[in-house]
């Protein structure tokens, strides 16, 4: 028979309001027994229906509810919630590429699905997804016809839900390169080697802004495939990207010589030594572009994080003209928007400069997040002025 959850008095409230985790210490008895993977029911302590969704034995996440009415999770249901969230995107104007699925704010936790073109990327981060993703690929056929289906199971919180990581392709012919449209520039994502999914589609939009304070001369660190460095090329001067992967680079030079951008230059080092020897050498810049990658996954990695952001963006400061812009990110979520600026406040009094904050965003809306829950919202996006 299927699991019955109950919980304990009074943890159904943050659930009710929208969150789908069920965290195992929150859970008083559990009835009934089936496989591990499963659809649970979930009820409050006084047997108050919730919802159903996966539960797995091995995660401190018990279960992550999906379904809050009486919908059963066949095909029907994920072509239903897949097309749903598709037509959202389409709304808004997204075409080409985008994130179809964002997992919880989608209302299906732990499955994320990228377009890219003709093909998807998804990513199963949790057992119940995974034991059905033959299932969300044949959704994804009979709506789309896409020409591929890559899977980009290869992150380490799948070592929580017990699993291992792992890439392949799931349907048809994928290439190593796929050609997306972004802002109205070509770029070849590399969908099996590169970061995430193979490239970063919740900076769309703050890519596309960015180009307005990229005048003169700009350094784009962490620049990884060149989003913002192509973007910034439209209208700069000069670009300089900077990355400590030299496949990161390459794939810059390959999206700048499919562009005919010529003002695109590489340059492979740490960050961190690339900025300080700026500094060392007097070396400045109209446009410093900070986008790193998550410097803390977990709550206990945050004050070294802390030190880090503080430690480029206070250099970064050091380095931008008078009159020029920093352009600062952060994709951590435990990196609050409250814990981001004050450290921007902190680098800015011990830079020495005048700093004044102009604009800032999120991530793109095919990155939507609930309000009921804090780790849909992760992305800061800050242009910040040196006068």
């Amino acid at each position: 028979m299927p699991y019955e959850i109950y919980l304990k008095k009074n943890e159904e409230k943050r659930i009710i309001a929208g969150h789908s985790w069920v965290y195992a210490n929150e859970v008083a008895r559990i009835e009934n027994k089936d496989k591990n993977g499963s659809l649970a029911t979930v009820y409050s302590n006084d047997g108050r229906y919730i919802g159903k969704g996966y539960i797995n034995h091995a995660s401190k996440i018990l279960v992550r509810i999906f379904i809050r009415g009486n919908e059963s999770d066949d095909a029907k249901y994920y072509t239903n919630a897949i097309d749903t969230a598709n037509n959202y995107r389409l709304r808004l104007g997204y075409n080409n590429c985008y994130r179809m699925v964002f997992a919880e704010a989608d209302n299906l936790p732990a499955l994320i699905i990228d377009k890219y073109g003709d093909y998807f990327v998804i990513q199963c981060l949790s057992l119940g997804i995974d034991l059905r993703k033959q299932m969300i690929c044949d959704c994804l056929i009979n709506l789309f016809k896409p020409k591929g289906i890559y899977e980009r199971s290869d992150v380490a919180v799948r070592k929580k839900e017990g699993l291992t990581e792992i890439k392949q392709v799931l349907y048809g012919e994928v290439p190593d390169y796929c050609e997306i449209c972004e802002n109205g520039i070509k770029m070849l994502v590399d969908v099996k080697n590169g970061q995430k999914t193979g490239y970063f589609l919740d900076q769309k939009e703050n890519r596309l802004a960015a180009r307005k304070y990229c005048k003169g001369d700009v350094l784009d660190c962490f620049c990884n495939s060149g989003g913002f460095s192509l973007n910034a090329a439209i209208v700069a001067n000069s670009v300089t990207a900077c990355d400590i992967s030299e496949l990161a680079l390459k794939n810059v030079r390959d999206n700048a010589k499919l562009n005919g951008l010529h003002n695109i230059t590489t340059l492979c080092g740490d960050v961190f030594e690339v900025l300080r020897n700026c500094k060392k050498n007097k070396i400045q810049f109209d446009t410093v572009i900070l986008d790193p990658p998550a410097f803390c996954k977990t709550a206990d990695e945050i004050k070294d994080a802390y030190r880090g952001y503080k430690d480029i963006n206070l250099t970064a400061m050091k380095i931008v003209k008078t009159g020029g812009f920093l352009i600062t990110c952060s994709c951590s979520h435990y990196m609050s928007a409250t814990l981001f600026e004050k450290m921007l406040t902190e680098a800015a009094h011990e830079s020495g400069r005048n700093v004044r904050c102009v604009e800032v965003k999120t991530q793109s809306p095919d990155h939507p997040s609930l309000l009921c829950a804090e780790e849909t919202n992760y992305l800061k996006f800050y242009v910040l002025q040196i006068i």
